[in-house]
C-alpha cells in the first residue's frame, strides 16, 4: 500500500496521538474467546504441559519472589532472594509472571491451592505498598526506582534501548509486569485487595508521567516499557475511570506507530519483543475506544510479523532483533526465535481473530502454539528456553528452576496455564473451533456443552459430541486449515454430509443440536515443504501443522546442557555438520514418508540422508540435536 500523504498522516498522527476520549464507543467484536474455567482439557500433550507447568509454579517459594519486595520497602524479608535476573535491576518481573500464572491455572481449574498463594502475594504487596507510602509497588533496586520518581520532576536521561542514565534496566518493563499480575489476581485469581493495589499503582504512574513534556516522553519510550499501554487501557475498561485511558496514551511510541500508521515497514533492526505489545496496547485501545487507526496499526504489523518476519516454527528475530525477509537464509543463528516474542505474538493474534474471525489467524495461532511454544517447556522438570535455536546441528537450553527467572521464564510460566484460551471463540449463535486439541467446552450463557475427542495431529480426524444443547438452533463452524491437502470431509452422528470444507475457510453445520449428536470432521494432511523467504533452495518438512526436525542425536555433555543459568550459555557450543539435500527430479517431499506404527515418525530416502535419520515433530525433541531447514541441491 501506498504510503499515506504527508499533510493527512500528520493529522491522523496527531489526532491518535491526543488526550483520549473517554466519549468514544468500545468495538464490539465479533467473535470472543471463552474463559479460561469454561474450557477443560482433556489428556493429550498440551494437558501433560499445563500439568508440569502447575508442579513448577508450586515449587516456587513466594516469601523468596517476595524478598526484594519487602527489602526495598524497609521490611525484613521473609525468604532468601532468587537468582539469575530476580538478583538484578529487572528484579520483580518474575513476581508480576508468576502472579498472572497462578490466577491463570486457578482460573483454568479451580484448585485452590493456586488461589491461595494469590491471596498471600497481594497481602503482603498490600503491606509493602503502604511502607512505600506513594502507591508504588514493586521490587526495584533504589536506582531503578529513583529514576521512575525522577520523571515527577521532569528528568529523563536515557542510555540506549534498555536502560536510563545510570544504568536503570527497563523499570516500565518490570513494572508492567507486577501491575498485569495484580490486575489478573484481581480479574482471574478473584482478590479484592488486588483492585486496590493495582489501581493506587496505576495512580502513581499516572502521577510521574502526567507533568512530562511530549518530548520527554517520547524519550521515556525510546527504553523497553514493555505493555503499560495494553494494561492501562485494561484498568480503564474496568473502571470505567477516563485517567487510565488518559495515561495509556502517553505510551504512544510515535517512532514505531507513526510508521506502521502510515504503512511504512521500518522494523528491520528493531528489538523485536520491545515492539510487540506496543501493538497490543493498539489492538485494545481499538476494542475500547473503536478508533479505527489503533485498529490499522495492529492489522499492518500482524500481517508484516506473520507473514514476513517469522520462521516456520512461529518465531521470529534473530538476537532478539528483526530482520529483512529477504536476508532470512543469514539469520539461522544460535539464538533465534526469543520465546517472549512469540507469547506476545499469540496475544495480538487473539485481538484480530476476534475482530475479523478468519482462518489465517486461527493457523498462525495453531503454528506458533505447537512449533514454538509447546516445544519451548522440557519435559522432565517443565523448565523453559529463552531462544528457539534454528542453528542447524544445534540443541535446544532450558532455565534452571530457581536460578535463571529469564523475561522467557516469565512468560513460560503463563504459556502453560492457558492452554484453552484460545480453541474455542464465540460470536452470537456461532460457535467457533479453532484449534484441535482434546477438552471440554461450557458455553453458559446459551446452555451448550460438548468434548472434543482427538488424537490429532497423529490422526487426522476430530470429534465433537454434544452433551447438552438449547433449544435454539446454533452453528459451529471447524476451522478447515489452509495447509490442508484438500477439503475436510464432515459426518453427522455417523453418515456423511455435504459441507463446503475448502482449505482455508471455516465450515458450518447449523442446526439444533441434541444431546449426543457428533460431528466429526477429517483434515487431510500429508508431508510437505514450505520454503524460507528469499531463499527458494532453502525448505522445512511439515506434516499437518507440525514442523518435522530431523534427529541428529543426544546433545553433548556439559555442565550447562539441558540447564543453563544464563541463556547465552550454549549460544557458541559447536554444531554437527548437517548434510545438504540430494533432490533426483521429483519434489523432495515424496521421499519422505511415515512410519508404518503410527507415529509422528517419518524418514527420507533417496534424499543424501543417513537411513538412521528421522524426522520427529519438533515439539517432540528437547535432548537431541537437530535441522529444521535444509539446503536442496540437485546431483
Amino acid at each position: 500500500m501506498k504510503p499515506l500523504i504527508p499533510g493527512l498522516l500528520a493529522l491522523l498522527v496527531a489526532a491518535h496521538s491526543a488526550r483520549a476520549d473517554p466519549s468514544q464507543k468500545a468495538a464490539a467484536p465479533a467473535a470472543r474467546p471463552f474463559a479460561l474455567g469454561d474450557v477443560r482439557l482433556l489428556d493429550s500433550p498440551f494437558r501433560r504441559a499445563m500439568e508440569r507447568n502447575a508442579d513448577y509454579l508450586l515449587s516456587i517459594e513466594p516469601d523468596r519472589l517476595l524478598h526484594n519486595t519487602r527489602r526495598y520497602a524497609g521490611l525484613t524479608p521473609k525468604g532468601e532472594s532468587y537468582g539469575g535476573w530476580e538478583s538484578h535491576g529487572i528484579a520483580g518481573h518474575t513476581l508480576g509472571h508468576y502472579l498472572t500464572a497462578l490466577s491463570q491455572q486457578f482460573a483454568a481449574t479451580g484448585d485452590a491451592r493456586f488461589r491461595r498463594r494469590v491471596d498471600y502475594i497481594i497481602a503482603e504487596m498490600a503491606q509493602c505498598q503502604t511502607a512505600y507510602g506513594d502507591g508504588y509497588i514493586g521490587a526495584l533496586p533504589p536506582l531503578e526506582l529513583q529514576t521512575m520518581r525522577n520523571f515527577r520532576e521532569g528528568i529523563v536521561e536515557t542510555q540506549g534501548p534498555f536502560n536510563f542514565r545510570g544504568g536503570a534496566w527497563v523499570p516500565w518493563y518490570t513494572e508492567h509486569k507486577v501491575l498485569n499480575g495484580l490486575k489478573d489476581a484481581w480479574i482471574l485469581g478473584g482478590n479484592g485487595q488486588a483492585r486496590d493495589v493495582a489501581l493506587r499503582l496505576a495512580d502513581w504512574a499516572d502521577a510521574i508521567t502526567a507533568g512530562l513534556t511530549p518530548e520527554k516522553l517520547q524519550t521515556m519510550l525510546s527504553v523497553e516499557q514493555g505493555g503499560m499501554m495494553d494494561v492501562l487501557v485494561e484498568l480503564y475498561v474496568l473502571t470505567g475511570n477516563p485517567r487510565y485511558l488518559e495515561t495509556s496514551r502517553r505510551f504512544y511510541h510515535r517512532a514505531v506507530l507513526d510508521p506502521l500508521l502510515a504503512h511504512r515497514d521500518e522494523l528491520p533492526g528493531k528489538h523485536a519483543n520491545t515492539q510487540i505489545p506496543k501493538i497490543i496496547g493498539e489492538a485494545r485501545t481499538y476494542e475500547a475506544t473503536g478508533d479505527p487507526r489503533a485498529r490499522d496499526i495492529a492489522a499492518y504489523f500482524w500481517d508484516l510479523i506473520a507473514h514476513h518476519y517469522s520462521y516456520v516454527i512461529g518465531g521470529n528475530s534473530e538476537d532478539e532483533h528483526l530482520f529483512p525477509e529477504d536476508t532470512m537464509s543469514r539469520h539461522l543463528g544460535a539464538n533465534t526465535a526469543e520465546t517472549c516474542n512469540t507469547y506476545n505474538m499469540l496475544k495480538l493474534t487473539e485481538h484480530l481473530f476476534g475482530w475479523d474471525p478468519k482462518a489465517d489467524y486461527a493457523d498462525f495461532y495453531e503454528r506458533a502454539l505447537y512449533n514454538d511454544i509447546l516445544a519451548s517447556q522440557e519435559p522432565k522438570l517443565g523448565m523453559f528456553t529463552y531462544f528457539m535455536s534454528l542453528k542447524p546441528g544445534l540443541f535446544k537450553t532450558f532455565s534452571t528452576p530457581f536460578d535463571s527467572f529469564w523475561c522467557c521464564v516469565g512468560t513460560g510460566m503463563e504459556n502453560h496455564t492457558k492452554y484453552g484460551e484460545a480453541i474455542y471463540f464465540h460470536g452470537g449463535d456461532d460457535l467457533y473451533v479453532n484449534l484441535f486439541i482434546p477438552s471440554a467446552l461450557a458455553w453458559k450463557e446459551v446452555g451448550f456443552s460438548m468434548e472434543q475427542r482427538t488424537d490429532y495431529p497423529a490422526g487426522n480426524r476430530t470429534e465433537l459430541t454434544v452433551t447438552s444443547a438449547p433449544a435454539a438452533p446454533l452453528a459451529i463452524r471447524v476451522r478447515c486449515p489452509g495447509w490442508a491437502a484438500g477439503p475436510l470431509a464432515f459426518e453427522l452422528n455417523g453418515q456423511p454430509i455435504s459441507v463446503p470444507g475448502a482449505p482455508g475457510s471455516y465450515a458450518v453445520v447449523r442446526r439444533t443440536w441434541n444431546k449426543g449428536d457428533r460431528l466429526a470432521a477429517t483434515i487431510p494432511m500429508a508431508v510437505r515443504t514450505e520454503a524460507m523467504p528469499g531463499a527458494p533452495g532453502k525448505v522445512a518438512f511439515l506434516y499437518g501443522p507440525v514442523v518435522l526436525a530431523a534427529d541428529l542425536g543426544p546433545e553433548p555433555q556439559a555442565a550447562t546442557v539441558p540447564y543453563a543459568e544464563h541463556q547465552d550459555a550454549n549460544l557458541g557450543a559447536p554444531a554437527v555438520a548437517v548434510p545438504a539435500l540430494v533432490r533426483a527430479g521429483s519434489p523432495v517431499e515424496s521421499s519422505v514418508v511415515r512410519s508404518a506404527d503410527g507415529s509422528l515418525v517419518f524418514h527420507a530416502t533417496g534424499l543424501g540422508l543417513p537411513p538412521d535419520v528421522a524426522l520427529r515433530p519438533f515439539w517432540e525433541i528437547s535432548y537431541d540435536r537437530y535441522n529444521v531447514y535444509w539446503d536442496v541441491v540437485t546431483r
